[in-house]
């Protein structure tokens, strides 16, 4: 015999009897051999021997009930659909609500056991946890799928995002200012008369056919932009940097080509020269162990710890040699000793040695608090302490040279310094970091 529950209290719920047709209430029977439909018997008529058509009394049968634990021995598995359905009804956190539709359970109990198996169960968890692991497992290794911005930001008139976003207004799906803006300037003076002659007329039709031809190329440009989410520039921005440096280059020497294909084709083929450029990586990874006379990956392991810790020492080396050009420095060798105590924590310096001698350095600037420094990486929080730039200035200096290089295709130390007026050593710093990081590429 089969315990298997019904999971409901409401007896009307559950099919009659088909000996005396009443309502079915728990224990009763399932016969194993009839059906379907299947074939249920109340506890009376089962002990009767009821048959009918082809069903006999010697039949195997189950007992159903849902009279038996399932995640508390104190708790049946009637309970436990109770209870969810009394959150269901009386909502989450009216436990005496809970309690008195329950009956059985004080509102203690209750909270207890639901907190306890449905809120913090690591069962439930983990198994949530696994499923999500498994779908981006799925997808690891296939084209990102494109999203159009269907609800791009709404930033304020002039704004700097105002500005990246071209004047896109997203409660209208319109630009302040449109692509050929003064073609309705050619029909402002037309009009339509009866006595107009054949050419001047055919003159005029030709005008509207001219003017039709602009709002289609318009039209095409706004697809292009919408297709292709590009009307959000930085999130645009942030997805390309996803990729190495290699792949940064194919894609903005490829992207005059996007109008061409669609948003997905596009994207799918970039993401094959990104996995191209992968396996080219690793094959070079390989071909490094094979001549270095390496044959299973353990001693692969061995061989990157070991090459990892020659890099450091070589770097040990070349730090202390800096630090004794300026040995009579005292901010030098603490600069030594910072980067020295970064390096034996596992972090890369890239705080450069600087001599100050004859001249008093001062302190990094504390960016605590400051507005804008949740949006810096590491990299560049060290920037703004060195040069001692708070966040917010950095962050439109970077977003103007930013522009400018893209709208030139590169950019030069001169037009930096024409676009920043600050103090041209930090604008040198600040360009030369923006080269190095691949923000930016020299014109």
């Amino acid at each position: 015999m089969d315990r298997l529950g019904s999971f409901s209290n409401d007896p009307s719920d559950k099919p009659p009897c088909r000996g005396c047709s009443s309502y079915l209430m728990e224990p009763y029977i399932k016969c194993a051999e009839c059906g379907p439909p299947p074939f249920f018997l109340c506890l009376q008529c089962f002990t009767r021997g009821f048959e009918y058509k082809k069903h006999q009394s010697d039949h195997t049968y189950e007992i159903m009930t849902s009279d038996f634990p399932v995640l508390d021995p104190s708790w049946t598995a009637q309970e436990e659909m109770a209870l969810l359905e009394a959150v269901m009804d009386c909502g989450f956190g009216n436990w005496q609500d809970v309690a008195n539709q329950m009956c059985t359970k004080t509102k203690e109990e209750c909270e207890k056991h639901y907190m306890k198996h449905f809120i913090n169960n690591p069962l439930f968890a983990s198994t949530l946890l696994n499923l999500k692991h498994a779908e981006e497992a799925k997808t690891a290794d296939t084209a990102i799928p494109f999203q159009s911005t269907d609800d791009p930001p709404r930033p304020t008139f002039d704004s700097l995002l105002s500005r990246d976003m071209a004047g896109y207004m997203p409660a209208r799906a319109d630009f302040i200012e449109e692509f050929d803006n003064y073609a309705e300037w050619d029909l402002r003076d037309i009009d339509f008369v009866e006595d107009d002659s054949d050419i001047l007329h055919a003159l005029k039709m030709a005008v509207v056919d001219i003017y039709h031809s602009r709002l289609k190329e318009r039209q095409r440009r706004k697809k292009i932009i919408r297709d292709h989410g590009l009307i959000n520039l930085r999130k645009f921005q942030l997805m390309e940097r996803r990729y190495p440096k290699e792949v940064q280059d194919l894609y903005e020497t490829m992207r005059r080509f996007a109008r061409i294909v669609g948003p997905m084709e596009h994207d799918k083929f970039i993401e094959s020269h990104a996995l191209e450029f992968e396996l080219r990586r690793e094959i070079k990874r390989l071909q490094e162990y094979r001549t270095a006379g390496i044959t299973n990956f353990c001693s692969a392991r061995t061989y990157d710890h070991l090459k990892k810790t020659r890099e450091e020492e070589r770097l040990k080396r070349t730090m202390l040699s800096e630090v004794l050009q300026y040995i009579q420095d005292s901010s030098a060798c603490h600069q030594w000793l910072r980067r020295q105590a970064d390096i034996d924590s596992g972090l890369s310096p890239s705080i450069p040695m600087t001599s100050n001698s004859g001249r008093r350095s001062a302190p990094p600037l504390n960016l605590t608090g400051l507005p804008g420094t949740e949006k810096l990486n590491e990299r560049e929080k060290e920037l703004c302490q060195m040069v001692r730039l708070v966040p917010g200035a950095y962050l439109e200096y970077k977003s103007a040279l930013l522009n400018e290089c893209n709208k030139q295709g590169g950019l030069r130390l001169a037009q930096a310094r024409s676009l920043i007026k600050i103090d041209v050593n930090k604008t040198r710093k600040i360009y030369d970091f923006l080269i190095r990081e691949g923000y930016i590429t020299k014109a």
